[in-house]
């Protein structure tokens, strides 16, 4: 009997605490409102080289020194369907001979690839982006909910080919080169 009477006293202060707990308030609760926010946002960025040497020959083609290092990024909303990287000129005129300007290398003769992509010359017009007759199509990606966040690295080689343009004066020549992002 005493075993069971103090057995029972044990569950008593067993349960004092628990019931103590039971009794106390609880305060309404409060909201904390969270918003954030992750910008679309598109960018273009040369790494490697940003300038490339040609040795030219008269009726020849001559193939860049370095290839162009392209890093193209994306964080798109959804909806958007490609994004295209263009290379282009200001001018059909590519290059100007720096002590004559009446002399020029036409956007024509300069070729430009994204391997394993085949040469092609800067003579397109690619979504409003660049000159008109002196653009070039890069890259064409299609966007899908896989690749809404994405950077991509791909390699310009660059060729000037005198072929068509045999007569060309001897000259020290130079341009500019844009490439420029667009998303759809």
């Amino acid at each position: 009997m005493k075993k069971l009477s103090l057995l029972a006293v044990v569950a008593v202060v067993l349960l004092i605490p628990a019931l103590s707990q039971a009794q106390v308030p609880l305060t309404t609760p409060r909201n904390v409102t969270l918003n954030a926010s992750l910008a679309e946002t598109l960018s273009v960025t040369l790494t490697g080289v940003s300038t490339v040497n040609f040795t030219l020959a008269p009726g020849a083609a001559a193939a860049g020194d370095n290839p162009v290092g392209i890093q193209s990024s994306w964080v798109l909303k959804p909806g958007k369907t490609e994004v295209k990287v263009v290379g282009y000129f200001d001018t059909t005129n590519a290059l100007t001979d720096t002590a004559d300007p009446t002399n020029h290398i036409a956007s024509s003769t300069v070729f430009g690839r994204v391997a394993p992509g085949s040469f092609t010359a800067f003579t397109g017009t690619v979504a409003g982006i660049g000159t008109a007759g002196a653009s070039l199509l890069l890259v064409d990606e299609m966007i899908t909910g896989l690749n809404k966040n994405k950077t991509r690295t791909d390699n310009l080689d660059l060729r000037i080919d005198l072929t068509s343009a045999p007569q060309q004066p001897a000259g020290t020549y130079a341009g500019v080169l844009r490439i420029q992002a667009i998303v759809l």
